[in-house]
Formats: structure tokens, C-alpha cells, sequence
């Protein structure tokens, strides 16, 4: 029996293609969601219980925070912290006494901008529960009776108006008149722009009434906190018997970017930063703010015993 003859070439069956055709091609795995899309990872953290360190990126519980009077526990990093919280951690519980609490700005010049100077008071009034950028009034701190005085950044920057140069130069004159220690805490970016040259009047004004304060030979202390630049700066906040600074805040007149164009010049490493300043003597002390009561305590019982002990010698 013999074989049968092999098929001809025409005449075997196509074989199956490696490949289908384009348009047989199923593409369905490239629409395929992604897992991330549909589901995450990581669960979402709640608003108002944590907060991310700028410093050392660190996740630190909201109220850890506020018990570390908003610095956090890695790395030390100063978060900013309103008027009335920094008054409650230096004062003696209870024996804060504001002044010209209801004192307002005033639209004078009527500026209009993208919103008007009105507008904008009224906005920050509400959103911070304050009249303006400064509270101002009496405190016990350990055994002294203190005219203290707090800026707040949160209220347009902590800019300087005619109100606050009133109330911060009523504030010296009351501690002036009644021979007291004096302590003013800044956060500013300067002077008032939507007031004009009324703000700028304040400048002369607050340094001038600490010119009176110095004559009475009572204790004044500017505490440097961030930022603390500009016409504040290059006022009463630098006019100091004693400068103190919270670490790392940024003082200055100008903003660095300003300086290095106008000098055409590269700026030194930690320029206008408290250690910077401190390195170059314009700053006495650097003290961290849990620290900040018992310091200040310490200060007051040195420069009130200071002029006592002269007398009786």
C-alpha cells in the first residue's frame, strides 16, 4: 500500500495568524481604570484633626498642636498664633484688661481697588472677631503689673493703620503715666496701604511715645515674632530696651526679593532671619514660645529691680 501524495501548496488549509487584524484587536485592556482611580490607598484625613508640618512634613494631631501653643513637636516649628491665644499663654489667667477694645478704622481716603478698604475691614472683622491688627491692655506677669500689647497677623497682615498706631501709642503713654513695664508683641507687614500717608504718620508717632516711656526709666520689651518687617520694624519694634525674637521668624525692612534687585547682589545664608540678626547683634535673645512666659517673667524681675537697686546704693 502507498502512501498518499502530499497536498499541494494550494491546497492546505490557511494556518491561524499570530496577530488578528486591527479590527479584530481587542483593546479592552487598555481602557482598563486604574486601581488608584477607583479606590485610594490611603484613607482620607479628616478636616480640623491633623496638620502637616512645612518644616519636617511630619502629620501632627490639632490638638497636640494647641497644646504645644502651635509649635510643632518634631521639629519645633512656630506656627502663626492669634492675638488672643498668645495673650492667654503669657497673662496671668484672668487678669487681662483690654482697652479701647471697639476702637475701628475708617475709610478716609475711600479706596477702591478690587474691593474697597470698607469692605475689606468688615470681611476681617468677621473673620477674626477683632476691631483691628491689635489688642491692647493690662496683665499681670509673676509679680508685675504690665501694659501689653499684641499684634495679630491673621487681621490684613498685620498691617499698621491710624488705629493701630492709636492704640499701641495710647498703650505707651498709659504705662508711661503710671511707671509700668511695657511689652508689645509684633506680626506686621508694614504699614497700612489702603490709609496713605495716615499710616505712615503712625511711625513717628509710636516712636516718639517710646522716647516719653524711656524718660520714665520704666522697662520696655518688643518681642519679635513672624514676620515682623517694615514700617513696624523700622519703629517702635526695634526700639527696644531689650529685642527679644521667636526662632526663625523673618525680620526685615524690605523683602529679600526687593533688597536683592535694588543691591544687585547675592544675599548671605539666613538672611533677615532672628538667628541671622541675633549672630549680628541687632536681636538680644532668641526664645522659643512655650519658653516665652517664664523669660519674660525673668526679665521683668531683672529690669523692674534694676532701677530700685540704684536708688538704694
Amino acid at each position: 500500500m502507498t502512501d498518499p501524495s502530499p497536498p499541494t501548496p494550494d491546497s492546505r488549509p490557511p494556518e491561524p495568524a499570530l496577530t488578528p487584524p486591527p479590527a479584530q484587536l481587542d483593546t479592552s485592556f487598555a481602557r482598563k481604570p486604574r486601581v488608584a482611580a477607583n479606590k485610594s490607598r490611603r484613607r482620607d484625613i479628616p478636616q480640623g484633626l491633623w496638620t502637616k508640618c512645612p518644616e519636617c512634613g511630619e502629620m501632627v494631631f490639632d490638638k497636640e498642636l494647641e497644646e504645644q501653643l502651635k509649635t510643632c513637636p518634631h521639629c519645633q516649628f512656630h506656627f502663626p498664633l492669634c492675638a488672643r491665644k498668645r495673650i492667654e499663654s503669657l497673662a496671668k489667667p484672668g487678669s487681662f484688661e483690654e482697652i479701647d477694645a471697639h476702637m475701628t478704622s475708617v475709610d478716609t481716603l475711600e479706596f477702591t481697588g478690587t474691593d474697597s478698604y470698607a469692605a475689606k475691614l468688615e470681611k476681617h472683622k468677621s473673620r477674626t472677631g477683632l476691631c483691628d491688627a491689635v489688642i491692647t491692655g493690662f496683665c499681670r506677669m509673676g509679680a508685675h503689673r504690665v501694659a501689653l500689647g499684641v499684634m495679630d497677623f491673621n487681621f490684613l497682615g498685620g498691617s499698621m493703620g491710624s488705629v493701630v498706631g492709636e492704640k499701641i501709642t495710647r498703650l505707651i503713654e498709659a504705662a508711661t503715666l503710671q511707671r509700668i513695664p511695657l511689652i508689645i508683641i509684633s506680626s506686621s507687614g508694614g504699614a497700612r496701604m489702603y490709609e496713605g500717608m495716615f499710616s505712615l504718620m503712625q511711625l513717628a508717632k509710636t516712636s516718639a511715645a517710646i522716647a516719653y516711656h524711656g524718660r520714665s526709666k520704666s522697662p520696655y520689651i518688643s518681642v519679635l515674632t513672624h514676620p515682623t518687617t517694615a514700617g513696624v520694624m523700622a519703629s517702635y519694634a526695634s526700639l527696644g530696651d531689650l529685642i527679644i525674637s521667636e526662632p526663625k521668624a523673618m525680620i526685615g525692612f524690605a523683602g529679600p526679593r526687593v533688597i536683592k534687585d535694588t543691591t544687585q547682589a547675592e544675599l548671605p545664608k539666613g538672611f533677615q532671619t532672628a538667628e541671622f540678626l541675633a549672630d549680628r547683634g541687632l536681636i538680644d535673645a532668641i526664645v522659643p514660645r512655650r519658653q516665652m512666659r517664664e523669660r519674660l517673667t525673668e526679665y521683668l524681675d531683672y529690669l523692674c529691680a534694676a532701677p530700685a537697686a540704684k536708688k538704694t546704693a
